[in-house]
């Protein structure tokens, strides 16, 4: 299984009360470790990003300043704007990486970035591999083993990123209702 899949956005336990951090920041890092597969160094920035992110929300304890508050906040971006570049990519077979991609980043992230930024994703878009290697890649076993079937990849990739998506929009309202996104 494609080590991204093995902290599972789907295993985070969710209750009336919230997301049980750890488990959230665990599969976060999974899916940082995503962008290896993309196979460019020009998606360090947006990896090195999500990890920066991460560690803010992990260290931050009794700080008066928003720093935790604004790392969640950018993780959570990132986080949908990965999440809806691979269910662009899921959603329509035929379409590149870098088109799914792209638009994912059109709805979550460009509105955010001034257009330095932007031309730094437009880079990272234009590096991404082709599909059917991306793919090859979430399906092999990083023990050597057989890949697994392009059935069951999708299948675990879809519940992985319904599951993340569920997070996100979660968060996303928590962010909202008590106005912690102000500013932000």
């Amino acid at each position: 299984m494609a080590p991204f899949l093995e902290s599972s956005f789907a295993d985070v336990p969710i209750t009336d009360a919230g997301v049980d951090t750890l488990a959230f920041l665990e599969a976060s890092e999974g899916l940082a470790r995503l962008f290896d597969l993309l196979g460019s160094a020009a998606f360090s920035v947006v990896q090195s990003d999500l990890r920066g992110n991460i560690e803010l929300i992990e260290n931050e304890k009794g700080e008066k300043k928003r720093t935790a508050t604004e790392g969640l906040m950018w993780l959570l971006r990132g986080l949908s704007f990965t999440c809806k570049g691979l269910q662009n990519a899921q959603n329509n077979k035929s379409e590149d990486l870098s088109t799914a991609f792209r638009r994912g980043y059109d709805v979550t992230l460009k509105k955010y970035h001034n257009f330095i930024v932007q031309g730094v994703f437009s880079v990272a878009m234009n590096a991404c591999p082709h599909r059917v290697d991306f793919y090859n890649k979430l399906a092999a076993d990083p023990a050597g083993g057989a890949s697994m079937p392009e059935d069951k990849l999708n299948e675990e990739l879809n519940k992985w990123l319904s599951s993340l998506e569920h997070i996100v929009t979660r968060v996303e309202a928590f962010y909202e209702k008590g106005g912690y996104s102000k500013g932000l």
